[in-house]
């Protein structure tokens, strides 16, 4: 049996259901289950290998589709600047070096070669890019070799790829891309697909899937109806990765899915198992299609990360320290937690708040942290390993709205650690004990600021002030224990037997 795991894309700042993939990879090693993680996004800003393996898959156990129909190996780039200029017809007049790129110029044929080079190296190709007489022509993308190139030609002055070509380890071309516009067609050398659909569709076909295989569904959009219909006997599962459904839209009468899942609710007779991440969420989801449907499909809860322990620091922990941990997005309302942790300081002027991550709104954090006067005590630290690193904190601060599970919130209660947050599913109803080891604050205002700041403010001053932390903390491990990675291999175990029977 081969599990087949489907997502779209990867980045540096990666979201929630790739770390959750990366988590459900290391259960699945443990277990010695054969597993793939397939990707079926165009990348293009990095090569693939680098993302994957950043965020701790082995490169084995990934397949992009793109590179599937070529004998090409998921690999880091080590194609290098020597190969490169082997490569040219013709001789450089002039060589331009640059901290991340090499620029080449041709006089004889007026073109220009400016090759990118991989991150934090000075001589490996990632990228290479041709300008003749001033006008982008063409892009080759390496790994260890050229893998694909795209080709351009100018439109309303501007340059337009009309074609990508992937290629052969030997240099013989696999297929091609052909783009008009919005239209995609791929051209085989004995087939020819119109859309990305129908690529999709003949990806999964070519798997050749039994009926012991097994397909895992982390996003759909775009694919799931191509590898519902190609799977053949092979058995289809869910991952539910955000709530299921618009609070706000549904009613007696009628539920609203959540967009993302509403193909695969739809179609739920012909799923074999959903997967949510926390027990509250697959009771409520169980009632929802008792309620709204005549469905009653498979439905597990397995959490999409674990801890393999509990984390106890060895030197006592920074006092009124605060953190919190995630991108940095605005759905994350970290400037929320900014301004609580501001009206704070105010009572308790000793406060420290680190906020850990990356993400596209780092320049507005900074800019309200400067307008608030914060600066000294409200730091952004940017990307880190935080397994280490929880410990030396006493409080963990989370202002999103909406978390299907939340991973730093799993790891920040392992490392013992009281949590404030809002009243919302599912993680912070999962992981905070109200009184206990936090606190979870609810609000019935609509406005933006709908969940009431002044409260969160008093709240962190109550936990530094008025409640036993010690308390606190050993309550936060007591629940933690329920999330241990040997309790979650178990879950995922029973789930493939009962497949298998």
């Amino acid at each position: 049996m081969t599990i087949y795991n489907f997502n779209l894309g990867i980045g540096w700042a990666s979201s929630g259901v790739e770390y959750a993939q990366v988590y459900r990879a290391k259960i699945f090693r443990k277990l010695r289950q054969k597993a793939k993680f397939v990707f079926t996004d165009l990348i293009l800003g990095e090569n693939i290998e680098h993302l994957t393996r950043n965020i701790g898959f082995k490169d084995q156990e990934i397949i992009w589709l793109y590179e599937y129909f070529t004998d090409f190996k998921i690999s880091p780039t080590t194609y290098d600047l020597p190969k490169l200029e082997k490569s040219f017809s013709e001789i450089p007049s002039k060589k331009e070096i640059h901290s991340n790129l090499v620029r080449y110029f041709f006089d004889q044929t007026n073109k220009i070669a400016t090759a990118y080079l991989k991150r934090d190296t000075d001589n490996l190709v990632e990228r290479v890019e041709f300008v003749s007489n001033g006008k982008l022509i063409r892009k080759d993308y390496y790994t260890y070799d050229r893998i694909f190139s795209e080709y351009y030609a100018p439109k309303d002055n501007k340059a337009h790829v009309y074609l990508r070509r992937f290629f052969n380890e030997d240099g013989s071309t696999a297929y091609e891309e052909i783009i008009d516009g919005k239209q995609y067609l791929y051209r085989f050398p004995d087939h020819i697909f119109y859309s990305k659909e129908e690529l999709v569709e003949y990806f999964v076909s070519s798997l050749k899937l039994t009926n012991k295989d097994v397909v895992i569904i982390d996003r759909s959009t775009g694919i799931g109806p191509s590898i519902m219909k190609a799977k053949g006997n092979a058995k289809a599962g869910i991952v539910i990765h955000a709530d299921h459904f618009n609070r706000g839209l549904t009613d007696e009468d009628y539920i609203l899915w959540n967009n993302f899942y509403e193909f695969q609710f739809e179609n739920a007779n012909y799923i074999d198992f959903f997967i949510t991440a926390t027990e509250k969420q697959k009771n409520l989801l169980r009632k929802h299609f008792s309620k709204y449907t005549s469905m009653s499909p498979q439905i597990f809860d397995i959490p999409v990360g674990s801890i393999d322990k509990l984390i106890r620091p060895s030197n006592p922990r920074k006092q009124f320290s605060v953190m919190t941990a995630s991108r940095i997005a605005a759905e994350k309302h970290i400037d929320w937690a900014i301004k609580s942790v501001v009206g704070a300081h105010k009572i308790l002027p000793q406060i420290t708040f680190d906020i850990y991550g990356k993400g596209g709104q780092e320049q507005q954090l900074n800019s309200l942290i400067k307008q608030l006067n914060a600066s000294d005590y409200v730091h952004l630290k940017g990307h880190a390993d935080l397994s280490d690193i929880y410990k030396h904190y006493q409080l963990y601060l989370s202002t999103s709205t909406s978390e299907g599970f939340g991973l730093t919130l799993l790891e920040a209660i392992g490392s013992g650690l009281p949590i404030i947050g809002f009243d919302v599913p599912y993680g912070n109803q999962t992981f905070v004990e109200n009184g206990k080891n936090g606190f979870l604050i609810s609000s019935d205002q609509k406005d933006e600021e709908h969940y009431n700041l002044d409260k969160m403010t008093q709240k962190i001053i109550d936990l530094f002030t008025g409640v036993d932390l010690k308390s606190f903390r050993e309550k936060s491990y007591q629940i933690a224990r329920n999330f241990m990675t040997n309790k979650v291999e178990i879950k995922w175990n029973d789930l493939l037997k009962e497949l298998n029977d």
